[in-house]
């Protein structure tokens, strides 16, 4: 059996500068949602692991409660615009691997699989993290940062604010765990 293309030298040519193309195109997307990935995991973790615990340390506590507002705000602007980021290269990711069809996404033989499962545990992490985030961000955060500095209610508002950014770094392992599983297999 002869392919249209291999009659055809000009459409085989065509053919080819299609695909390099739409794999220079994934190529890219994918670099760029890892960079965004970075970003924003990167800064969670940094945030945890280092961030907050020097600032622990900072007295007086309106000093503590006025750096931590700074750090908050200017993350914030810079996850939720990776988180955006991420949220468009990786629906554009599914539409070049021909995976935003019914025929693919309809069919419970994909979830079954390594690969949907995969997929399902990560968007399924995706919206926790996003939840988790707003949660943090648009709520505990700003609460405990208008709460009196070493009060009761900025106490338990640190500690709920704290055990969101802890859960959110775990959804973020499971998050990276996923992709590893989705673009080396299992």
């Amino acid at each position: 059996m002869t392919f249209r293309s291999e009659q055809n030298p000009a459409s085989s040519r065509h053919l080819t500068r299609t695909l390099y193309s739409k794999m220079s195109l994934y190529h890219i997307n994918v670099t760029v949602h890892i960079l965004a990935a970075f970003l924003w995991l990167g800064g969670l973790f940094f945030l945890g692991a280092v961030g907050a615990p020097v600032l622990r340390r900072v007295e007086p506590a309106s000093l503590r409660v006025e750096l931590f507002q700074q750090i908050g705000r200017q993350f914030r602007w810079v996850a939720w615009a990776a988180i955006a980021v991420l949220l468009a290269t990786g629906v554009l990711n599914l539409q070049i691997r021909g995976l935003l069809t019914w025929e693919v996404l309809g069919r419970a033989s994909f979830w079954g699989g390594a690969y949907g499962t995969a997929l399902a545990v990560k968007l399924f992490t995706v919206v926790g993290l996003l939840i988790g985030s707003a949660i943090h961000d648009f709520v505990l955060g700003p609460a405990a940062g208008r709460a009196e500095p070493d009060s009761e209610e900025a106490l338990r508002l640190r500690r709920l604010s704290a055990w969101t950014g802890r859960i959110n770094a775990l959804l973020g392992v499971v998050l990276i765990v996923a992709a590893v599983v989705l673009t080396r297999g299992i």
